[in-house]
């Protein structure tokens, strides 16, 4: 075990809240680190879009300009490592990571985002972030008027057709199984020439990436360009549960409108506790983290 460093904050995760909250705290003069284990969950898109003054720009490149500018203060650090334990309570936390480091600071900042679970569908995985996305908001615009399907179901299919059909007038539900859907859901449907596909789906054909074919278990097939996907997700950082932190009703981290968790001295921020998953709001919600920490610091040194 190396000689254990100090610090201020530690902040687990690198990328744009991680960073948001670095940049906070580095500007208040405060010894913060981050550790990074370099897999961002955007890592699949090729281009961030709906952030101003970087649309369009590929992800690693707003994140690789924000290290930069992040790293000019010189009591900010960056260590490349992955977390394997924490512990520890408000003034006093440890981090232990890959590399047998080990870290102590006052306050903890979990910034990791979430893990999307992919369904086990030929063709999947490699379309995702390309031409099966998430976020009508984050490439909506690059999928305008394409024949474009909605994979997803229930009231999550429900939400997110009327913002599809603004965008395209071929608009397809997948439901991937039974549809379950109201009578007014239906109407609504059939109002705007939506139809339903409740074939389970066998594959996505595409090329390099960019959509052509769904072929169904029943031997159906459809020709489509883009499709929406609500998948699950997973918290990327499951060592919340060794400091007590709550998940809410959504699996996110518990946090107030100050993104302070449920643990006295550890803040959470990103798309580990926001559904809003958008380059903006991630930081937003790091910014705030930091700039609460440093007030929370302040305070108990006045």
């Amino acid at each position: 075990m190396k000689e254990q460093i100090n610090y201020d904050v530690i902040i687990i995760g690198g990328s744009y809240a991680g960073l948001s909250a670095a940049i906070a705290l580095g500007r208040s003069l405060r010894k913060a680190l981050i550790i990074d284990s370099g897999k961002p969950c955007n890592r699949y898109a090729r281009h961030s879009h709906n952030f101003i003054t970087h649309d369009g720009r590929p992800p690693a490149e707003i994140r690789e300009a924000a290290l930069k500018q992040v790293l000019r203060y010189d009591t900010v650090q960056l260590v490349a490592d992955t977390v394997t334990d924490v512990s520890g309570t408000d003034g006093d936390f440890e981090v232990k990571t890959v590399s047998k480091q080990s870290y102590v600071s006052k306050k903890l900042i979990i910034a990791t985002g979430v893990k999307d679970q992919f369904p086990d569908i030929v063709g999947f995985a490699e379309c995702w972030g390309k031409s099966i996305v998430h976020c009508p908001y984050c490439h909506g615009y690059e999928l305008r008027g394409k024949r474009t399907g909605i994979m997803a179901n229930g009231e999550k299919a429900a939400h997110m057709a009327p913002l599809v059909k603004n965008l395209t007038d071929q608009v397809f539900v997948i439901t991937n199984g039974k549809a379950e859907f109201t009578e007014e859901h239906r109407k609504s449907f059939d109002a705007n020439g939506i139809e339903v596909i409740e074939s389970k789906i066998l594959s996505f054909h595409h090329n390099d990436g960019q959509l052509t074919t769904v072929d169904f278990e029943d031997s159906q097939s459809l020709d489509i360009d883009a499709c929406y996907a609500a998948i699950p997700f997973e918290q990327t950082f499951y060592l919340h549960k060794q400091l007590g932190c709550e998940l809410n009703e959504q699996g996110l981290m518990n946090t107030d409108m100050f993104q302070k968790t449920t643990i006295a001295g550890l803040y959470a921020c990103g798309d580990n506790s926001s559904l809003l998953r958008a380059v903006s709001n991630a930081i937003a919600t790091g910014n705030i983290a930091g700039a609460m920490v440093n007030n929370e610091l302040s305070n108990e040194q006045f």
